[in-house]
């Protein structure tokens, strides 16, 4: 074996994100190569990645156009920056991502979905700053909410866990409620009830002045919570309450955005357009960190006022349009238009939602959720939350699937390749866990 394929060391050098290391230590999974929607293990273990990567590897693993594409471009210009200078691959990238996004007409690029999160609220805020209305500083939330791990995404967002070791974070910060109601419990998609919950955003309005909120961040479909799609009417009677009191509506589609709901975007699948919103994971298949803000004209030209050459905002990263990014980013576009990637997903979400719903009856589940290719296995909770959701993992990904622990809720995002004769073997799979 070589150093990429054996376990290297201790594994203590490595302080890894969201992960138990003493446990992990203990029964180390370590992935040595991928292809297509399966991951090998150093030890040979063929196992299905039931998340795709991460909610990301879209188009799955190992594609040679995106490779190459990267190769090349490493070999033509490894890097250069974007402060008030350019390269065009930038430009290119740019323009084929508002091609796909109808009604924006810019985006701003980041290195990660949480880059994207904390840049679209700076943006919120700097908006309504140059527009005159700079009181507008509550930026509203949801509980089970997850906008990535940079200060304001922790501020906004609603999963308890990950706030509580770091204490205040932006203190103008307000949470409208999740909808996870009993009564939408294994529901077909979207569910009938909760659309009412979306009046909490009317409440905070009506409680803290409605000058005083700059925007509301909403990931169309909850991922990282637990995959909890919205109730009908639910994001039309926020676009509605936004539009009545001049609150920015930003989309996180970290996770939905780039076919994981059989269109480019969620806000094209809902019929709700944003006046922003984050992407990231998709863009570039995971292959290398690329994440970004898509915004309208309108928000755009509130910062073109000032001298011309005042930089329009005060804010960008060192590898912002990074050229391999934007490589990979194009060609990541080319494979999901050429290969028919975003029409697959649409045409496997009834196989994929009929498989999971086999679950409704058995032992132990308590709920089951999808859309699209998105979807969650709701466990009982046994012990300490979370508990039945580990150890069903380790069950799972002994028999050859790979799943992601939401607490007892198994959560799984698979490439939007999958076949029909795929979603059967990964409800085999699942059905001798939850089935036994």
């Amino acid at each position: 074996m070589n150093e990429q394929t054996s376990v290297p060391n201790d594994l203590d050098s490595f302080w890894m994100p969201f992960t138990a290391s003493r446990w992990f230590k203990a029964n180390p999974r370590l992935i040595a190569k991928a292809k297509g929607i399966h991951y090998t293990t150093v030890d040979g273990h063929e196992v299905i990645d039931g998340t795709g990567g991460l909610w990301c590897c879209n188009a799955g693993h190992g594609v040679d156009r995106i490779t190459k594409a990267i190769q090349d471009q490493a070999a033509r210009l490894d890097f250069a920056h974007s402060f008030n200078q350019g390269h065009p691959i930038a430009f290119q990238a740019a323009s084929r991502m508002v091609d796909l996004a109808d009604g924006f007409d810019h985006v701003f690029f980041t290195n990660s979905g949480s880059e994207a999160v904390d840049t679209a609220l700076k943006i919120a805020l700097a908006y309504h700053q140059a527009r005159g209305e700079g009181q507008r500083r509550i930026l509203v939330g949801r509980a089970k909410a997850y906008h990535g791990i940079n200060f304001g995404g922790l501020s906004v967002g609603g999963l308890g866990l990950n706030k509580g070791q770091f204490g205040t974070l932006y203190p103008s910060a307000q949470h409208m409620r999740h909808t996870d109601l009993p009564e939408n419990r294994f529901s077909h998609g979207q569910p009938e009830h909760g659309a009412h919950l979306a009046d909490d955003l009317q409440a905070i309005c009506d409680a803290q002045g409605a000058h005083t909120i700059a925007a509301v961040i909403a990931e169309p479909v909850f991922g990282a919570g637990g995959v909890y799609p919205p109730p009908k009417g639910y994001l039309e009677r926020l676009r509605e309450i936004c539009d009545a009191n001049g609150i920015l509506l930003i989309f996180d589609e970290v996770i939905t955005g780039f076919g994981r709901l059989g269109t480019p975007f969620a806000s094209q699948y809902f019929g709700v357009k944003p006046d922003m919103f984050t992407a990231a994971k998709g863009m570039t298949n995971a292959t290398v960190p690329m994440g970004g803000v898509f915004t309208t004209a309108a928000v755009r030209d509130a910062f073109l006022q000032g001298p011309e050459t005042m930089p329009d905002l005060f804010h960008g990263y060192t590898y912002s349009g990074h050229p391999l990014a934007c490589a990979a980013t194009i060609a990541t576009m080319d494979v999901y238009r050429d290969e028919g990637i975003f029409e697959n997903c649409a045409a496997m979400a009834p196989v994929w939602q009929d498989m999971l719903h086999q679950f409704d009856n058995a032992p132990g589940v308590h709920d089951v959720r999808n859309l699209g290719l998105m979807g969650a296995v709701h466990l009982e909770q046994k012990g300490a939350v979370g508990d039945a959701g580990r150890a069903a993992y380790e069950a799972l990904w002994d028999k050859g699937l790979s799943v992601r622990p939401a607490g007892d809720s198994l959560a799984m995002s698979p490439p939007l390749t999958l076949t029909e004769s795929e979603i059967g073997q990964i409800g085999d799979i699942l059905a001798s866990v939850l089935k036994p």
